[in-house]
């Protein structure tokens, strides 16, 4: 960690806010301040040298220093840095992009929408949901459906999705017309005895129940991650989403399934949609999309939805959304590259070839006492550790088990992130097995380590 305090360290407690941090914590540690990235490696100032085990914020799919990315942009840069998308405009290299991702959609979509972050996206579908139905004339249909732990942005109303207390707290969220269903983490919340399967028959009838309870009539749509990423890395258990959805389905509840995360190759395929079998009229998708170089985001839409929005537009002599960066061509060129990197170099091939070493190597960790459950798919894995091996009893979030695993580990080189007491694995795309091998060979001693300060009573 850098010393505190240092001339930048100064400047950044007295102008930065940094968020999911202790504010009045970093007015006395002081920040970690990297300075270059190379391959999955970054570096800080003191020239020390870190594996980002979780690819920045689930995001640097193909790591640093990626010189096809870094051309892509200067040449765009210097053809045409900026236009917009207003009044009947765009540019090529936006129409090639929004192409190319409908020719790669898991499910039939019609149009693509752009922004500059997954939050945004989030915001745009909840608006065309409502829009869409005013559109069809069902002025009531309007309530959306997420999941306790879902995790879909931190705007007014993408935080008002997420189903974690601290986006809501003190923040007065959420808003009216979200409503939240079951955490579907089997491991956590099945019951004593009961099968994957019926744990999944339980969270769909969960959730007709509170559609029933609220009005079909008033529910328009759920969002889901496919794969839950900073709720805890939750892989919902088999059979969940053929249930849910089939529940959706007779209640015509739309279904938007947020890839921010999961898309582009992170569970070894190219959308989360497919590992776990979702059938969306949304899909939203950031992060991997750019790996992370520049801000883009995009939604993709069903042509059900994109005919009720023309009819609408029609009707009201314009489509009222719009963004000044939407569809930005430098970040448009640099998302047409990272696409094009990603079938070059065989990237869902490599990810399919070293994802056991990943999975395989956390799994050795079962027997650790301190480790309740491995769960993930693909590249992207937790561990959640516990109290008590044998009920799944956890620690006290006070505290904070997992934030101390963490900082072991970054000691050791290698940066995860704690969510809760869950521990996250998330590394670039182009990871080698032996940078694998690094991360769990950190994990491994930091897990003793850890074990250690618990039973030395966690002194502080």
């Amino acid at each position: 960690m850098t010393n505190f305090p240092n001339s930048q360290s100064r400047r950044d407690i007295s102008y930065r806010v940094h968020g999911y941090s202790n504010l009045k914590l970093h007015e006395t540690r002081g920040p970690t301040i990297f300075v270059r990235g190379e391959g999955v490696r970054v570096f800080d100032d003191d020239g020390r040298s870190y594996i980002e085990g979780l690819a920045g914020l689930w995001c640097a799919s193909l790591g640093y220093g990626q010189q096809r990315l870094i051309n892509a942009a200067t040449k765009q840069m210097g053809k045409l840095a900026y236009y917009h998308e207003f009044a009947h405009k765009t540019t090529d290299v936006t129409i090639e992009l929004a192409a190319r991702l409908i020719d790669l959609s898991p499910v039939p979509m019609s149009k693509v929408l752009f922004g500059n972050s997954g939050s945004e996206v989030t915001d745009l579908a909840i608006k065309l949901i409502w829009y869409f139905n005013n559109a069809v004339g069902r002025p009531k249909k309007k309530k959306i459906i997420s999941r306790i732990k879902g995790y879909h942005g931190v705007t007014v109303a993408a935080a008002s999705l997420t189903g974690l207390p601290y986006l809501h707290d003190d923040f007065d969220l959420p808003i009216e017309r979200i409503i939240h269903t079951d955490c579907p983490h089997f491991y956590r919340y099945g019951r004593s005895g009961e099968s994957e399967e019926a744990f999944a028959s339980r969270c769909a009838e969960s959730l007709e129940k509170l559609i029933i309870d609220e009005g079909p009539e008033t529910v328009a749509a759920m969002y889901c991650e496919p794969i839950l990423g900073a709720g805890g890395v939750i892989v919902p258990p088999r059979t969940y989403y053929e249930k849910i959805q089939a529940v959706l389905q007779k209640y015509d509840i739309l279904l938007v399934a947020d890839e921010v995360i999961n898309g582009f190759g992170r569970t070894g395929n190219m959308w989360g949609t497919q590992t776990m079998g979702l059938k969306p009229d949304f899909i939203s998708c950031a992060k991997q999309l750019s790996a992370a170089y520049l801000p883009i985001s995009a939604l993709l839409i069903s042509d059900r939805i994109y005919q009720a929005m023309v009819k609408q537009s029609e009707k009201l002599g314009i489509f009222g959304h719009g963004s000044t960066y939407a569809g930005h061509p430098v970040a448009a060129a640099v998302a047409l590259e990272t696409l094009k990197i990603y079938e070059d170099e065989n990237i869902l091939d490599h990810v399919k070839k070293i994802s056991p070493v990943l999975q395989d190597g956390l799994c050795n960790f079962n027997k650790h006492p301190l480790v309740g459950e491995i769960r993930g798919k693909g590249l992207i894995a937790a561990i959640e550790l516990v109290k008590d091996k044998e009920t799944g009893e956890p620690f006290e979030s006070k505290y904070k088990v997992g934030a101390y695993l963490q900082m072991r580990i970054e000691q050791k080189g290698v940066i995860l992130r704690a969510l809760g007491d869950s521990l996250a694995f998330c590394p670039p795309l182009i990871i080698n097995e032996e940078e694998i091998k690094e991360i769990l060979a950190a994990t491994a001693k930091s897990l003793d380590e850890t074990l250690d300060w618990v039973n030395a009573g966690m002194p502080t």
